[in-house]
């Protein structure tokens, strides 16, 4: 029996440039797939914003990769999987996947103390959907939930290797060393690009949780679950970035965390503020 290949992109949303953490895991594990990324980086950060807000923009974005045909949609912002994955999941015909389930369950894996650290958005800190994922299949475990609403415009405007940075997590993460965590999730797509100064200031007996990372090993599943890969290994994938912000911000920031330096970014407007 023939296996047909799918060979329509897969579609990443996000509030910015967080989403391109979980690009990058998914190039390395998902080669033959062809990407495509948008990043509301005009209206970055998403976390202070209110739910009914933050649900409007997700639609967009989900709207605008829908018009690009994609096979799957990887909601790759914490915040916006908080409260819009359920609503988004239902009423679309392809796919939708998000980054808390799957950074909840490796969270537990890691864990040898039961003392797991959450840091994110105000947004999904406020949401609650962490703490609730990760003691609906382990009720003993101990959630010790940060916002870190700095971090995300340090990454947005491209400080994340700089001197203000290491301050501003060291700071911010001073409250946590004291509460006998052993993991500590990155609940937020752009907190891996500010992964060394985290893994600095919290120290090797913390385990670092990625959740975009661990978010495609479950798109992975699902290619296979729906018969969605694309099998055909002769087609030039071009993956293609659109941003509502700058350009050549983003693809300051994209070319050198992905590694790529020909890259094709689109500047878009989705409208409202």
């Amino acid at each position: 029996m023939s296996v047909l290949s799918d060979e329509r992109p897969i579609g990443f949303i996000d509030s910015g440039v967080g989403g391109l953490t979980v690009v990058k895991e998914a190039m390395r594990q998902l080669p033959n797939e062809k990407i495509i990324y948008l990043g509301d980086t005009a209206r970055c950060p998403y976390g202070p914003r209110p739910a009914e807000q933050v649900i409007e923009f997700t639609w967009q974005m989900t709207r605008f990769l829908l018009n690009e045909n994609i096979k799957m949609l990887v909601i790759a912002c914490n915040t916006a999987t908080a409260v819009a994955l359920e609503e988004i999941k239902k009423s679309v015909d392809i796919p939708v996947i998000g980054v808390i389930q799957p950074g909840s369950r490796a969270a537990l894996k890691a864990s040898k103390n039961g003392h797991v650290g959450i840091i994110g958005t105000l947004g999904t800190i406020k949401s609650d959907s962490y703490r609730l994922e990760i003691q609906e299949k382990a009720p003993e475990t101990q959630v010790i939930s940060l916002a870190c609403p700095k971090f995300v415009p340090i990454v947005e405007s491209n400080q994340f290797a700089s001197s203000v940075a290491k301050k501003v997590v060291s700071y911010t993460l001073a409250t946590l060393k004291n509460k006998k965590i052993d993991t500590l999730v990155l609940g937020c797509t752009h907190y891996p690009l500010l992964r060394p100064i985290i893994h600095h200031v919290m120290g090797p007996d913390v385990t670092l949780i990625d959740s975009g990372a661990e978010t495609v090993s479950d798109v992975s599943a699902l290619l296979d679950y729906f018969d969605l890969n694309n099998l055909n290994r002769t087609i030039i994938k071009q993956h293609q970035f659109f941003t509502t912000g700058s350009p050549k911000m983003f693809k300051d920031i994209a070319s050198d965390w992905l590694n790529i330096d020909s890259l094709d970014v689109t500047h878009i407007e989705l409208g409202g503020k």
